[in-house]
């Protein structure tokens, strides 16, 4: 096991604490809809009302809905435009609910760490009630209820803001030194370290490695087979 990969391990096992992004570590939630897609219907809608000017050229070429939603809140914070254009998106990831695509072992994964008695969380950029309604449809909500931090009305307080993990802390009672956030985006190691809780990335392939460790990750796993095994292993060893 790479020295990465071995870090990673490590520092799941010693936490008692556990804050997971959602989509990524846990689901491909745009696996049957295209978040490019998503993003193109948003800057269309916007279009549409003659809002385009919201937008800067970057912006317009934008693959990520949230991208699109966090420049026009941040022209417009707490209008009603942007509440509608956040319901919108919500609206599509309720959508794409049914057809995302778990991560390899990532349900066995959530359901051994919470038996071998971690406290588990969801701390997520994504809309709650999409991943509650994600969670209902695999039977992982016990694993996490009532735990789900995800978007809400403060758009600027997204990830890489630690403004959901450190709700969720609070109502885990959890402490910084024993507590880990997972995640697969660099928004996720830097709300992470602004948290001052410790980082596994979740690095399905180089290209996300490359970026989590320019960020400043060191613990990355490409999937989550070795940490299960370790899990499942503590929990034998717990029972013996």
């Amino acid at each position: 096991m790479a020295a990465e990969a071995r870090a990673a391990v490590e520092m799941i096992t010693r936490a008692h604490f556990a804050l997971l992004d959602f989509d990524g570590p846990i689901c491909g939630l745009f696996a049957g809809h295209s978040a490019r897609g998503i993003a193109r219907e948003q800057i269309g809608w916007l279009a549409e009302r003659g809002l385009h000017g919201l937008l800067t050229d970057d912006v317009r070429g934008e693959r990520d809905p949230f991208q699109v939603l966090r420049a026009v809140d941040a022209r417009q914070r707490g209008s009603d435009l942007v509440t509608e254009l956040e319901e919108r998106l919500t609206q599509q990831e309720l959508r794409a609910v049914p057809s995302a695509f778990p991560t390899p072992y990532a349900d066995p994964l959530i359901r051994t760490w919470s038996a071998v008695g971690a406290r588990l969380a969801i701390a997520t950029n994504n809309s709650p009630r999409a991943v509650t309604r994600y969670l209902d449809l695999r039977g992982l909500t016990p694993c996490f209820a009532p735990h789900i931090y995800g978007r809400t009305s403060r758009l600027d307080l997204l990830k890489p803001d630690p403004h959901c993990l450190r709700r969720a802390m609070s109502a885990l009672g959890a402490a910084p030194a024993e507590t880990v956030m997972i995640g697969d985006a660099p928004s996720d190691c830097r709300a992470a370290r602004e948290a001052g809780v410790g980082f596994v990335g979740f690095a399905r392939n180089e290209t996300k490695a490359r970026l989590l460790r320019e960020a400043g990750a060191n613990a990355l796993v490409p999937d989550w087979q070795p940490v299960l095994a370790r899990l499942r292993s503590r929990g034998a060893s717990s029972q013996a």
